[in-house]
């Protein structure tokens, strides 16, 4: 064995897209270590084929490209939104002429307007990357970690081609919900997620989780794909995420409607998520319709890129008479707001039905902030008892405790948040890195405390 490769392809080509996956690759490649136990860690990306050393993950700076990125990432989620208009009008047809007629005019109106200037916009970024990457032949031992959103991604052949070249696979796994609750997203993206699943199975040495929840989990599908004999023969381990906020910046504005936000005395509770069933919004506003009802005055304030299965969702919020009242909603705002509102926030609240880790309550509590989340197995594992939990089956228990913090002034949590500590994206980027080489190199392992005050 004699180099980690990190690879982080998706976070190279699009280093504007700012959600949960792509925050953490990029955080963890910009804090990996050169080296752990003399064991060089290099991070990597997979173009048409071949292996190249990142110099820069980030884009060079240079006004036309990085307008022509920006540009190109808001076309790209101009595609997505056009793609769910067609989902939902090819649900809506019942004539099989009909929904093919709609569907040669989505796909020569994707092409023209998307696909097409897209490619052009790859053409122009080729420019770069001879600034930001180098080609990098591979040997024998080293040990290619999947860090990135791989799904998606063409470079399955290469990837079993430098195995068959004494490259060891690592997969980095992030959750399993697509497996697990598919119910969550659209059918296609499921599949997808499932046959990448597959392919990782029986691709990959071994296995590093984000939380040891999820490694569990892991360890137990592939023991259900694959039978419990073949499945000792792979490695599972888990690294916790860092928190801090890197593209935050002290000189830049604070979003004005954000800011006023803050300027009264009645409690704000944040929510931090990309909309979408999972994150279960509806539970949200179910728990605080029932406590504005008992005369609540705090107010909830929603923060997250729109996505997908969401149109009623969204549609109750803009026609909600506490609208800008009591109930505010942001969907693009920078790190720097994002910072503001962890700040002055009186309390984050995450009621997700299920999570690979959970990283705004890391982002959050790190600051200070107490959180309420759902009471499910990973949220335990990090906020431990510096959080309040909450029946998902019961809004009204989460009504109740917003009530009680806000008539008593007193978090109901069993340990003070001020005294909760977790690492940083430096100490996160290392663990990676270690404890993939301790699973390469066998040697006595100490059992960890998997508590929220020593991760």
């Amino acid at each position: 064995m004699t180099r980690l490769l990190v690879e982080c392809t998706h976070v190279f080509l699009h280093p504007k897209v700012n959600s949960g996956i792509q925050r953490v690759v990029r955080n963890v490649v910009n804090q990996l270590p050169p080296s752990v136990d003399g064991v060089e860690c290099i991070p990597v990306v997979m173009l048409k084929g071949k292996l190249h050393r990142v110099l820069q993950l980030g884009p060079l700076n240079i006004p036309f490209f990085d307008t022509l990125m920006t540009f190109a990432g808001r076309l790209q989620r101009l595609a997505h939104r056009f793609w769910q208009w067609h989902q939902r009008l090819d649900k809506r047809c019942t004539s099989r002429w009909v929904r093919r007629c709609l569907y040669v005019a989505y796909r020569f109106t994707a092409l023209a307007c998307f696909s097409v200037p897209l490619r052009l916009i790859d053409q122009v970024n080729q420019y770069q990357l001879p600034k930001r990457c180098t080609p990098l032949q591979h040997q024998p031992g080293d040990q290619l970690v999947l860090l990135d959103s791989s799904w998606h991604a063409d470079f399955f052949p290469a990837a079993e081609q430098l195995k068959r070249e004494g490259v060891g696979i690592v997969s980095v796994i992030y959750d399993l919900i697509p497996v697990t609750h598919p119910q969550f997203y659209d059918t296609r993206l499921a599949q997808v997620f499932n046959d990448w699943f597959d392919w990782i199975v029986n691709t990959a040495d071994g296995y590093v989780a984000i939380s040891a929840t999820v490694r569990d989990q892991v360890r137990e599908e592939i023991e259900r794909r694959l039978g419990p004999v073949k499945t000792e023969e792979r490695w599972f381990d888990y690294f916790h995420l860092g928190s801090e906020l890197d593209l935050s910046e002290a000189s830049a504005a604070v979003e004005p409607r954000l800011a006023r936000l803050f300027e009264t005395t009645e409690p704000v509770f944040l929510m931090v998520s990309t909309i979408e069933p999972r994150k279960n919004h509806g539970y949200l506003l179910d728990a605080f319709e029932r406590a504005w009802a008992a005369g609540s005055r705090a107010r909830l304030c929603i923060a997250g890129r729109i996505g997908w299965k969401c149109e009623a969702l969204l549609a109750r919020v803009r026609a909600h008479p506490q609208l800008n009242k009591q109930l505010f909603m942001f969907n693009d705002l920078s790190d720097t707001s994002l910072e503001h509102a962890y700040s002055n926030a009186s309390v984050l609240v995450f009621p997700s039905h299920v999570e690979g880790f959970g990283l705004p309550l890391v982002e959050a509590m790190q600051r200070g902030l107490p959180a309420m989340g759902s009471d499910i197995a990973v949220f335990r594992e990090i906020g431990g008892e510096f959080m309040a939990y909450f029946d998902l089956n019961t809004p009204q228990s989460l009504a109740d405790l917003v009530g009680n913090f806000e008539r008593s002034g007193l978090f109901p949590a069993s340990r003070d948040v001020k005294d909760w500590r977790w690492i940083g994206w430096r100490e996160a980027s290392a663990q990676l890195a270690e404890r993939t080489l301790r699973n390469l190199q066998p040697a006595p392992v100490v059992q960890e405390r998997q508590h929220a005050d020593c991760p």
